[in-house]
């Protein structure tokens, strides 16, 4: 017990505040996305998990496929858009907690959940990291027995200077297949204001545009609290209108996107609807217990980190994590070396979106596209179908895990290195070794 104690008293006294942290990284030029935080700033998820606050609000998810006129459904699919946001820039904590970086998802890193509707059916999420250099996540929202989903992809570039700056370059388009209707659906760039004086929070900025095929426009205006200007923080005003009649608003929407926004019929004035972030109570995802994950999902390939840093333990961390980090560094220089490139699970590269080409011609207000890197499409045939291990017994770490063993951390796990072979060119298989039972081809 005493060595545990001395152990983490001269970490904590080790580790720099976070204030010199921030004056390196201020020093610094170009993209930060791919900095290395310190541990006592991390929080115990990582980037990949973040798309589930996309519906953990279900019923609003759900809503426009119920809704029976084509201006109801787009007054809804920014309802759900609006009432998203506070979940997804506050990572699901509560506001007054503090400010942690999720950890940076690896190449291949996966995350599936659901919710389970008593009337509606499930909901199901895939999310997966699609690219690492730069950072790409891409995700899939389904329920089938609504027949609406949603797909789309963000890359982040990340800069420092009186606040932290993160711009967002993606996209996402949400089918509603009764009505034939898609929507295509901004990433809002964010500001994380407050960091030198020690009380940060996300602010986004910018006019956006959310672009049906049915005519419907809703125009977005995000009005943060500014320093000389005041303003209400988190502020944001909205219009619903046709693209024939672009005068006449259909709705309008005012308020703040993390405490309450009403939505008025703009004709009459009359409130039609309200939504309270604060005491509108969210729905957690349900996810496999992590002994019951793939070694690429998020809570399982993090779980030793995870477990360190909720205990506290700096030097845990940064041994978990480098395991993860290095077999990465490891499986990639290996590809390089064989002249192979990684093979994503559920999400395609395509050079060009028709649902985007064609509504963005309506309105691309606020929309930024990273093309040198692609646009990236769910393989709805592979979701569906999806079946673990999704990479046979490759573990993130690039060794061949024990399935018995599965739940423990990455350090812990008994494996074997194993090197990466086109299956049809070299079909060879190989043995676990931990349990000497089986072949399983790789």
């Amino acid at each position: 017990m005493g060595a545990s104690t001395n152990t983490t008293t001269t970490a904590t006294q080790a580790r720099p505040s976070l204030r010199d942290f921030l004056t390196t990284l201020s020093s610094m030029r170009g993209d930060l996305t791919a900095i290395t935080a310190p541990p006592f700033v991390l929080a115990p998820y990582s980037t990949v998990e973040l798309p589930q606050y996309w519906a953990d609000h279900p019923d609003l998810f759900l809503a426009p496929a119920l809704a029976q006129t084509p201006a109801e459904r787009a007054l809804l699919v920014l309802k759900w858009f609006l009432c998203s946001l506070k979940n997804q820039q506050y990572g699901g904590r509560r506001p007054e907690d503090p400010l942690k970086k999720p950890l940076n998802a690896f190449l291949g890193e996966v995350f599936l959940g659901s919710w389970q509707h008593c009337t509606h059916g499930e909901t199901k999420l895939v999310a997966e990291q699609v690219c690492h250099h730069p950072p790409i996540t891409a995700c899939h929202l389904q329920n089938e027995r609504l027949g609406i989903r949603a797909e789309g992809f963000t890359c982040q570039e990340v800069s420092l200077g009186t606040s932290l700056n993160i711009k967002q370059k993606g996209y996402a388009v949400v089918h509603i297949d009764a009505h034939n209707e898609d929507y295509l659906i901004p990433v809002p760039n964010i500001r994380i204001k407050g960091i030198w004086n020690g009380a940060p929070y996300p602010e986004l900025s910018g006019r956006y545009t959310l672009v049906s095929s049915s005519g419907y426009i809703s125009e977005i205006e995000f009005k943060g609290k500014g320093f000389i200007s005041g303003g209400t923080k988190n502020g944001v005003e909205a219009r619903v209108f046709h693209v024939d009649r672009p005068k006449e608003d259909v709705y309008t929407v005012s308020g703040s996107w993390s405490t309450e926004m009403s939505f008025r019929d703009a004709k009459t004035g009359e409130v039609v609807d309200t939504f309270n972030a604060e005491t509108e109570p969210s729905v957690p995802v349900s996810v496999p217990a992590v002994e019951e994950q793939d070694s690429w999902e998020s809570r399982r390939a993090w779980k030793g980190v995870r477990e360190a840093l909720l205990r506290g333990d700096m030097r845990g961390t940064i041994e978990e994590k480098s395991v993860v980090e290095n077999g990465q560094r490891k499986l990639r220089k290996q590809e390089q070396a064989e002249g192979k490139s990684w093979q994503q699970t559920f999400f395609q590269r395509v050079e060009r979106d028709d649902v985007f080409d064609r509504l963005s011609k309506v309105s691309a207000i606020g929309y930024e596209v990273d093309w040198q890197h692609g646009v990236w499409k769910a393989d709805r045939a592979v979701v569906s179908q999806a079946q673990r291990p999704f990479h046979g017994a490759l573990a993130p770490t690039g060794h061949v895990v024990d399935p018995v063993k599965r739940g423990d951390s990455m350090m812990e796990a008994n494996s074997v290195p194993v090197y990466l072979r086109d299956p049809e060119k070299d079909p060879r298989e190989l043995m676990v070794p931990a349990t000497g039972q089986g072949r399983i081809a790789v």
